[in-house]
């Protein structure tokens, strides 16, 4: 038997009603068994349509020996008895029954991502859920429920937009701090992807040890840049939060592409000896990029578009969108994107909340993002 835990939500018509029916018809399904329900918990609506009502939200707990897609079928089945209607992207409902958890299950697929891949942030999830099953672990974070709510419950949350060069990092960071009153840091110096680092000027007689002490130097004054804003000691509390358009924890990540191995690994060792009094980000948003929407950027930051706009502008000067450099970039994301995902135990300073967010529209990642911290207040 499994233990799951269910969101339940309703902003259309009489919404008391509805989660009390759905929970009913939830009680009597074959296979399941509810275990605890939440208090009602009345929220505003995050993201979406204009104009919607308030929403009615709590959370289930449920023990089941139904797989989880036949999970997922069979709370299909309440909202659509329920008249559910899916006709808008977070749009009113009259009900909404998502799978949250199910045990310490990880599943991404089209039909169905495990755990839910926006509730880390959502204070209108974990407030119900904590209520009943706050030590249930969050098998991504290596965290509890609990911890979750606690994570974004400091005075001064420090959310990190984290993407490669190109991604949309800096406009998403800054339409989320306009929309959210949050401080925004951009990154101090910009990140040295172009190309493996081989510093101007060096003699013929530089040894291989004089140009790996240069290269790590190099990449130590973007670290020490990078790191200045966010000093633990000087880290304010006010209730607005932080928003950055870079991870410190993306240097290594981008030098692990860059840099020869030996090198990398004494400028990692360096890197860690530097950062241990910085605050790590209760949150990261991730942005993803397509290999064909890296290009088309790559394309126009190197072409005419950049004498008339600074979009995308952390795309180093004079790269091109050829076979080396895109591949090198994806690497480069594929390295954040684990990093991001690391344990705690490996990774103590990777996020607890970590929400990924398809960044080939940039108008719709920006709303996306927006969203997961609206939720967090």
């Amino acid at each position: 038997m499994a233990r799951c835990l269910i969101g339940c939500g309703s902003n259309l018509g009489s919404r008391r009603q509805q989660l009390d029916r759905a929970l009913e018809l939830l009680r009597f399904m074959p296979g399941l068994e509810l275990l605890a329900v939440s208090r009602f918990h009345e929220t505003r609506p995050v993201g979406g349509p204009a104009h919607q009502g308030a929403f009615l939200n709590g959370a289930c707990l449920i023990e089941t020996d139904l797989p989880p897609s036949d999970l997922l079928g069979a709370l299909f089945a309440v909202e659509n008895t329920l008249a559910r209607r899916r006709e808008e992207r977070w749009g009113p409902r009259t009900i909404d029954l998502d799978l949250l958890l199910y045990d310490d299950l990880v599943v991404e697929s089209p039909e169905l991502t495990l755990p839910h891949p926006r509730m880390a942030t959502r204070r209108f999830v974990l407030e119900p859920c904590a209520e009943i099953a706050g030590e249930l672990p969050y098998p991504t974070a290596d965290c509890t429920v609990r911890e979750l709510l606690d994570n974004i419950s400091v005075p001064h949350p420090l959310v990190a937009v984290v993407g490669i060069p190109g991604s949309g990092a800096t406009e998403v960071a800054t339409a989320v701090a306009d929309a959210t009153l949050a401080r925004l840091i951009r990154a101090p110096r910009a990140l040295p992807v172009a190309g493996r680092c081989d510093p101007a000027g060096r003699s013929r007689t530089d040894d291989a040890a004089s140009r790996a002490e240069r290269e790590i130097a190099r990449w130590l004054e973007i670290v020490a840049a990078w790191q200045e804003p966010l000093a633990a000691e000087a880290w304010k509390d006010d209730p607005q939060g932080t928003i950055t358009d870079y991870w410190l924890d993306a240097l290594p990540a981008a030098a692990a592409e860059v840099l020869p191995a030996e090198v990398w690994s004494m400028f990692s060792a360096d890197f860690h000896r530097f950062v241990h009094e910085t605050v790590v980000p209760h949150v990261a948003i991730f942005l993803q990029l397509s290999e064909p929407e890296l290009r088309e950027r790559i394309t126009f930051r190197s072409g005419a578009g950049a004498a008339h706009s600074d979009v995308f502008s952390d795309i180093p000067p004079g790269i091109a969108a050829d076979e080396t450099t895109v591949a090198g970039l994806l690497q480069i994301q594929g390295r954040l994107e684990r990093r991001l995902r690391c344990p705690a135990d490996r990774c103590p300073r990777a996020p607890k909340a970590v929400i990924v967010i398809n960044a080939d529209d940039l108008g719709r990642a920006a709303a996306d993002a927006t969203a997961a911290v609206e939720a967090m207040l």
